[in-house]
């Protein structure tokens, strides 16, 4: 089965832009896969255009083969460019090859372990009163696991000292509400420093949190290990790397405890694979990340029945599965149902996609907001 042609589609979806890309086969079998460098969806279809003149005439078969020949096929390898255009093929070439024999992912990658993931919810109150209520309101619907956001989101100033001590202060008195049997998570955005997030720690009592995600960026691993140093609170990382070689030193040396692994950024499935068999050598759950849209879902659930080591599963509110109520673009997207994700036995990763309303969409220039301190500096979004 030899690959015909190679199509990136960065359209605006629901509620924001998606990189999708299908993989055209001589035999009329197609695959879609779908990048996750969000706001940066028109590099990404460049660097697909570029894969594109050496991939036709490929064997769609030889998925292995065709991940290296992409990741090593420049003097410049890796990068989260060409890492996310190599995701969405690689989602699209194991689509296609369930597709071809009528199985799911799943079976080729060793068959379901489960047959659900039990999902976390998202709380992106303001850290006051209202949050509370919105906890005890998902809690009240049967959620167990539960993640607060960083606070305000939108463009702005943010005061990190204040917003410190003040998110402390609430989930502190969250914890006290609640009681110690619900799993209690928050992501920082990476918008902290080392001494910002250990002072966060610090002003809570220890078991206050179950994890503490992207607290700061992940480039440093010596920061890391700094801040291992002076908190208990487990971490979740990984959501920024883009391939094995970046997610190693923060398995090896202990300074993730719940990988937070993207199929959509760090290669595909190929090689989420390998970090979940990495991150197992190790006891680590994988806990993938996923605000985009419904191939992202369904190919990390394949994954998710694959793996031994399959934790929590991220429902946000603000992801595309409600965004396509009508199934205008997307048919057999997952549904997040009594607060776990079912595994398909459906074909390929199981979503269909309407082409044609996939080509009526057009692309939305987006930017993410731009968040200062207030001495007018830049900090994480």
């Amino acid at each position: 089965m030899k690959i015909t042609d190679v199509k990136a589609y960065p359209v605006w979806v629901g509620h924001r832009n998606l990189c999708l890309v299908k993989v055209e086969t001589d035999e009329g079998i197609t695959g879609w896969g779908e990048s996750g460098l969000s706001s940066r969806e028109k590099a990404v279809a460049g660097a697909v255009d570029h894969f594109r003149e050496f991939l036709i005439g490929k064997d769609a078969g030889r998925i292995g083969a065709i991940w290296q020949e992409v990741y090593r096929g420049q003097y410049f390898e890796g990068g989260r460019v060409l890492t996310a255009a190599l995701s969405a093929i690689d989602i699209a070439l194991w689509d296609i090859r369930g597709k071809a024999l009528n199985i799911p992912i799943h079976a080729l990658l060793g068959g379901k372990q489960r047959d659900r993931v039990q999902c976390f919810v998202t709380s992106i109150k303001p850290h006051d009163e209202t949050l509370i209520e919105e906890v005890n309101q998902f809690i009240a619907n049967g959620w167990k696991v539960i993640r607060t956001a960083a606070g305000d989101m939108a463009a702005g100033t943010v005061n990190i000292d204040k917003s410190v001590s003040n998110t402390a202060s609430v989930l502190t008195e969250l914890r006290s509400e609640i009681g110690p049997d619900i799993v209690l998570g928050i992501d920082f955005h990476s918008r902290l420093s080392v001494a910002e997030a250990a002072r966060f720690c610090q002003k809570m009592p220890s078991g206050t949190l179950d994890f503490l995600e992207e607290p700061i960026r992940y480039q440093s691993v010596e920061a890391y290990e700094a801040l291992r140093k002076m908190t208990d609170v487990p971490f979740a990382i990984g959501e920024e790397c883009s391939d094995k070689w970046q997610f190693a030193p923060l398995i090896e040396r202990g300074l993730t405890n719940y990988a937070r692994i993207d199929v959509c950024n760090v290669g595909g499935i190929t090689e989420a694979m390998k970090v979940a068999a990495m991150a197992e050598t190790h006891y680590i759950d994988v806990m993938p990340h996923d605000p985009l849209g419904p191939i992202c879902t369904a190919a990390s659930l394949q994954i998710c029945a694959a793996i031994p080591n399959c934790g929590w599963y991220e429902v946000a509110p603000y992801a595309l599965r409600d965004g396509d109520e009508e199934g205008l673009y997307f048919e057999h997207a997952p549904h997040e149902e009594n607060c776990a994700l079912e595994i398909t036995d459906r074909p390929g990763h199981g979503v269909l996609v309407n082409e044609e309303a996939v080509e009526a969409a057009s692309f939305k220039f987006w930017e993410a907001p731009r968040m200062t301190r207030p001495d007018g500096s830049f900090t994480n979004w």
